[in-house]
């Protein structure tokens, strides 16, 4: 929950909160109090997920002329944060459903599917997404399946997803897959799969070190559904201008918030030593004041990019330029590899206790999770896509 105990550091700021703050505790609360048996079970975190439609959090991004609180990116990025504090699987569910939800009003088009979906979201739907397919090794923008039409206007559509988060939970799932039969691997559309038009056949299980909630099994997706319930825009733009920058700052939020409470606890662990020995600077003093420096420097960044995404989100010529995908890239990469070495520090901060696998001040979790950032979409494959990018273009500063 936000309470005065919370640093500075963390980046939240009033006029950013303002409106979802009290929901968002909420939330948090439940989340929180769930967290570790979540992790524990490897189970989705349903009590959190029923709390974020009840308060209206899945919805907060939908735009004023769909009936929708009309959430800017800034704003989404701070419930990520207070999210991530609590229950990291939790945070996550709510940032990979905006990277997809986003798509629907901002690329979606007028079609009847398109448009009831959105009204499902407003309402509270939980979306999910199947972008990766197995034999792509993770490639996002390449698809091997593809939609296949009939006459009368239905579509089929088979995917083998090595991964898809949440299914379980969702409402619906947003499918990547070739335009056609006859289509290269990279001209791709989204298909929006439907619960009662969609049969999920399992195919791994997600028994993994951190992120145990966000239940990423892998699934055979099938489905038959109408044209209609097909995304207006190509997927490669869809992903230029929304899905990627989007998913970036929300997952980087998310981040934010594992290493501000794991930076709580260090705090909370110094104090308690200054309390012991009054009149004496604790020996973690001095770490701890370094962590708060990095975090914040980390809290800069995500918010920055969150405000940043804000003025151009209506500017397909920025949000499509090779710089501000290195830009967006960028903050993926340097936010996931220092949110480990923050949840690093902050445990040596606290000494035993942070790596204790329970108690008030465990790091444990905070730790698992962390390392699931930096391979969640690998940094080296940003990386070598950036290579090539570098020599087209500068960083934007």
């Amino acid at each position: 929950m936000i309470t005065e105990e919370r640093p500075a550091s963390a980046g939240t700021t009033l006029s950013a909160v303002d409106r979802f703050a009290e929901r968002t505790a909420l939330v948090v609360d439940i989340a929180a109090r769930y967290a570790d048996e979540v992790d524990r079970d490897a189970r989705p975190p349903r009590e959190a997920i029923a709390a974020m439609k009840e308060h209206g959090l899945l919805a907060a991004a939908v735009p004023v002329e769909h009936g929708g609180e009309g959430a800017t990116l800034s704003e989404l990025s701070v419930i990520a944060t207070e999210l991530g504090r609590a229950c990291a699987a939790t945070a996550m569910v709510f940032a990979m459903h905006h990277g997809q939800a986003m798509a629907l009003w901002r690329h979606g088009g007028v079609a009847l599917g398109v448009t009831a979906m959105i009204e499902a979201v407003r309402d509270g739907a939980l979306v999910a997404s199947s972008t990766t397919e197995r034999g792509i090794g993770g490639d996002a923008r390449r698809s091997t399946c593809a939609i296949e039409p009939d006459q009368a206007g239905r579509i089929r559509l088979r995917k083998d997803a090595p991964v898809i988060s949440y299914a379980t939970e969702a409402d619906a799932i947003l499918v990547t897959a070739r335009r056609d039969l006859d289509a290269p691997a990279s001209d791709q559309r989204l298909v929006i799969a439907l619960p009662a038009e969609t049969t999920l056949t399992q195919t791994s299980t997600w028994d993994t070190l951190g992120l145990r909630g966000t239940c990423s099994n892998g699934w055979l997706l099938d489905t038959e559904t109408h044209e209609d319930r097909v995304l207006r825009d190509d997927y490669a733009t869809i992903s230029a201008r929304t899905v990627l920058p989007v998913s970036h700052v929300l997952w980087a939020s998310v981040w934010l918030g594992i290493a501000a409470d794991a930076a709580d606890r260090a705090r909370r662990a110094v104090r308690k030593q200054a309390r012991a020995a009054v009149g004496q600077t604790p020996p973690g003093a001095l770490r701890l004041a370094e962590l708060l420096v990095d975090l914040q420097t980390m809290a800069d960044a995500v918010r920055h990019a969150a405000a940043r995404f804000d003025q151009v989100a209506d500017d397909p010529e920025v949000l499509e330029s090779t710089a501000y995908a290195l830009a967006a890239n960028a903050l993926k990469i340097g936010s996931s590899e220092r949110v480990t070495d923050l949840v690093t520090q902050a445990l040596r901060i606290v000494g035993i206790a942070g790596f204790a696998a329970t108690g008030e001040l465990s790091i444990a979790r905070h730790l698992r999770d962390a390392h699931g950032a930096a391979v969640m979409v690998s940094n080296d494959r940003l990386l070598q896509n950036d290579a090539a990018l570098a020599l087209m273009t500068g960083a934007i500063l």
